[in-house]
């Protein structure tokens, strides 16, 4: 039987979410296209494992590779639809609930037009509130200064202020964007090899914003439909906000060094180091936590990007899922 769709899920701990995701996925979300399950995991602990393998011994249509070693995200995608055989991919994150008719839905959405390229849907928290996360703007330079001086959080959603949000959009109608994140995200398995899949030197964060950039330079139009929902943990991809938010930077500069001038690269750097200063600033002056004042600290390391990381591993300390976002 020839498959028409891989679901692509890296996991990374958090095993009672992997369970409800597969549990869905074979469940209710589940498509009506034949299709498979290829899960790589990155080397969680001996209770997601135990979990895997078990869903892999009762579960046919699950092709699981247990890696001796954290990939980070983007290797870990690309090793399993590099093991997949379906005609089209769809990235999952392990702590999301796929909701019935999703994947019918986005696969349909991107066969009306192939050259969408890259498609996604809508993200609901756990109490059913959309969230902005299954798509963003593309990050600039004024984006990058609202961030660092509090204007995206004094005005969260503003389309000026907060552009990378996207407005208030509830991602509620069919719209061309920029960023379509790894929590959800299809494609044609032709398009995902012309583009060469995630860029590898993202370990973690940053790799769908480098997809996205580059399959628009290819001429692609990634594109976000309504009709497509899942239900994201949200917080589940780590346990402590200094860690995400050094992936996150870390990402952002390898990002920023990679697409921009160098001088741009340079400006975009500082504006992400000023917002690490600023808020480290307000943690002492305010007594309010001690989030900031590790990453202003290290603030040369993550500035570098990924490619520097002396050890990747140890960049993930605190965080316990594989999610993407």
């Amino acid at each position: 039987m020839t498959v028409e769709l891989s679901v692509i899920i890296v996991t990374y701990n958090a095993p009672e979410w992997v369970e409800r995701c597969l549990t869905h996925l074979t469940g209710p979300g589940a498509p009506s296209v034949a299709y498979e399950i290829v899960v790589v995991d990155n080397a969680s602990g001996p209770q997601t494992r135990d979990l895997l393998q078990r869903w892999a011994e009762r579960e046919p249509r699950l092709r699981l590779h247990l890696s001796a070693e954290n990939l980070g995200f983007g290797r870990g995608c690309n090793l399993a639809v590099a093991r997949s055989t379906g005609r089209t991919v769809v990235l999952l994150n392990p702590d999301a609930e796929a909701l019935p008719g999703t994947l019918d839905a986005l696969l349909a959405f991107h066969d009306a037009d192939p050259r969408r390229g890259l498609v996604g849907g809508r993200v609901l928290d756990p109490q059913g509130v959309v969230q902005p996360e299954s798509c963003w703007g593309a990050p600039t330079l004024w984006s990058w200064f609202c961030s660092a001086v509090f204007l995206t959080a004094a005005f969260p959603r503003h389309p000026l202020f907060d552009p990378e949000s996207l407005g208030r959009w509830a991602r509620d109608s069919v719209r061309e964007v920029d960023i379509i994140t790894g929590c959800l995200l299809l494609t044609a398995r032709t398009t995902w090899d012309e583009l060469g899949g995630f860029d590898e030197s993202f370990f973690m964060y940053g790799e769908d914003a480098d997809l996205g950039r580059r399959a628009a330079d290819a001429g692609y139009h990634p594109s976000i439909t309504p009709a497509a929902t899942i239900v994201h943990a949200g917080g589940a991809s780590s346990a402590n906000r200094t860690a995400k938010q050094r992936l996150l930077l870390r990402g952002k500069a390898t990002y920023a060094r990679k697409h921009w001038a160098p001088r741009r690269a340079a400006i975009g750097v500082g504006l992400l180091q000023t917002g690490v200063a600023l808020r480290t600033v307000a943690e002492r002056v305010l007594r309010r936590g001690t989030v900031w004042a590790p990453l202003w600290a290290e603030r040369r390391d993550w500035a570098a990007g990924w490619a520097t990381s002396p050890d990747r591993a140890a960049d993930l300390r605190g965080t316990r899922s594989g999610s993407s976002v």
